[in-house]
């Protein structure tokens, strides 16, 4: 878990690096609800149901839950009867057999990477490792072990045989790992089933940088997750968004990184360069797929800016929102959604400097 804010829960308090807060009526919504949590692909899922048959909720829960562990099963990084550990272990030398469901994945996770402009990458394993950011708190590589990963990064290292449902590696050493997008995926899966089950409101975060709603809240109104720091609104006060049976990713470099210096080293690389991103704070998505979500917050990280029109125009009913430093120092939010682009705070007084 990230280091962050004390939020308050209904007299609870927990750690939250970026969000979740529902901001209205929290003690009266908690008293009438069910709340249950789980430990998983290492983070910790959170998840609150409202209903009038509480056996029925906590039945759809359970199920909800369990369907995120069955996906972790299926898609860790580090569980070594995985269906990811097994390609990663295996094809680079001979193609792999998985299941449906995950070569199609995998399949989207290529059209994502094309959608980006290579921003999003889920072969950065190597970079990860070579940057020490895998089991450890970072380090600067070796030229020689940046150079190496370099060069076992990339989506078009995976190769796809639809016929006999294959993933190979065209060399050794190529790795995949989901991360966040394994997440985002499991919180859309684990939504469907609470839908399946006739939940009308409920909110699931994991790791409270990946968030879907079902409904409104039990108050009547949108589900209210406040972003904090470096985020603000018009005014310079803390920027809130309201969610309706939708989704959203937050992604920034201060929760896993290093600093030497006056600069900070993050866990967000750009693939085409194999360095860490510069200049960007934080990234959030808002949409109806909690996995494109983290697609574009990654994608955003990576792109800046400039890139903020051209995500919308290719994620249409997806909202983007970027917090990144110029070279002035300024601070400047800019959120684009149904079509146009808003400068929401520009300011000074935030002193992280990715």
């Amino acid at each position: 878990m990230l280091d962050g804010p004390l939020v308050r829960r209904g007299g609870e308090r927990w750690q939250t690096p970026s969000l979740l807060q529902p901001a209205r009526s929290v003690d009266r919504f908690f008293a009438m609800n069910l709340s249950l949590s789980l430990q998983a692909m290492a983070t910790r899922f959170e998840l609150v149901l409202s209903g009038e048959d509480g056996r029925a909720l906590r039945a759809a829960g359970e199920d909800a839950l369990q369907e995120i562990e069955r996906i972790e099963g299926q898609l860790s990084f580090y569980r070594a009867d995985s269906e990811i550990a097994t390609i990663n272990r295996l094809a680079g030398r001979q193609p792999v057999r998985v299941s449906p469901p995950t070569f199609t994945l995998l399949e989207e996770c290529r059209q994502y990477t094309e959608a980006t402009d290579g921003a999003f990458d889920v072969t950065i394993g190597p970079l990860m490792r070579a940057w020490h950011f895998v089991g450890e708190k970072g380090a600067l590589p070796a030229a020689e072990d940046l150079a190496g990963a370099r060069a076992l990064t990339g989506i078009s290292h995976l190769i796809f045989d639809r016929e006999s449902w294959t993933v190979a590696f065209d060399r050794p050493g190529v790795a995949v790992d989901l991360g966040g997008f394994g997440k985002g995926y499991a919180v859309g899966r684990a939504i469907g089933i609470l839908r399946e089950h006739g939940v009308r409101h409920a909110l699931l975060h994991g790791g409270t940088s990946s968030v879907a709603v079902i409904g409104a809240s039990p108050v009547g109104d949108g589900w209210l997750i406040e972003l904090e720091e470096p985020w603000r609104d018009a005014s310079g006060g803390t920027l809130r968004v309201g969610l309706v049976d939708q989704a959203l990713s937050v992604s920034a470099v201060h929760g896993k990184s290093f600093r030497i210096g006056d600069r900070e080293y993050g866990h967000i690389f750009d693939p085409a360069t194999g360095e860490p991103v510069t200049g960007m704070l934080a990234a959030a998505a808002i949409g109806p797929s909690a996995a494109v979500c983290e697609v574009l917050s990654t994608a955003l990280m990576v792109r800046g800016p400039a890139w903020l029109a051209t995500g919308q125009a290719r994620f249409p009913g997806y909202r983007l929102l970027l917090t990144h430093q110029r070279e002035d120092g300024a601070i400047v939010t800019s959120e684009v959604g149904a079509g146009r682009e808003t400068t929401l705070h520009q300011g000074r007084g935030f002193s992280r400097r990715a």
